[in-house]
């Protein structure tokens, strides 16, 4: 009976400041206090406490702003920090440990391995990294983080470093394989570490 009538006690509480507007001697009204979480509905409570979908977000814009600041730091393989330069899964560890807490395997063969959700090419959301056979073996060898609008950031080459390419390009295009959405094992830490 409570659950049914709960939504009519705002409207009462208002009709009653209404008809006591013009009474000159207030009486103290009872504010509203609303019932106790074991009163409220499993998708009232489940709305209240789930805050996975403003978490997620927040992440990837970290990650990805910090991402641009580094673009132009030059490649080196093996490289995963500032100031020697960075290979294409030291850049992508380096951005997930710095902004997300998140610490990923050092090679993009042992990151496509990750047990992250696998995202559809058309699905993809800005933080997913994504996979490259870019050397004709049959097998991983380049990754970057998908930022939006079809492109993505990574440490490419010797010539150029950390850049933004497009997926639509010729070449990325057809040497891609697969994306994950790592930040999803963001759940599983306590929270991003701070630079």
């Amino acid at each position: 009976m409570l659950n049914r009538t709960a939504p009519l006690v705002p409207l009462l509480f208002t009709l009653l400041l209404t008809a006591c507007a013009g009474n000159t001697s207030r009486a103290p009204v009872a504010a509203y206090v609303p019932p106790p979480a074991a009163e409220l509905e499993q998708d009232q409570v489940a709305d209240l406490i789930d805050d996975k979908s403003y978490e997620l977000p927040s992440l990837a814009d970290s990650i990805l702003d910090r991402g641009f600041e580094l673009v132009g730091t030059p490649y080196r393989y093996g490289g995963a920090s500032t100031k020697t330069g960075f290979d294409c899964s030291g850049f992508i560890g380096y951005l997930f440990r710095e902004e997300a807490g998140i610490t990923l395997p050092r090679s993009t063969r042992e990151m496509i391995n990750l047990d992250a959700p696998l995202v559809a090419r058309k699905d993809l959301e800005p933080g997913d990294i994504i996979f490259f056979n870019n050397r004709g073996r049959g097998r991983v060898s380049h990754a970057g983080i998908y930022i939006g609008d079809d492109q993505f950031i990574h440490s490419a080459s010797r010539h150029s470093g950390v850049r933004v390419d497009s997926l639509s390009d010729r070449y990325w295009r057809s040497s891609y394989i697969e994306a994950k959405r790592v930040l999803d094992l963001a759940a599983l830490h306590t929270g991003p570490s701070h630079r």
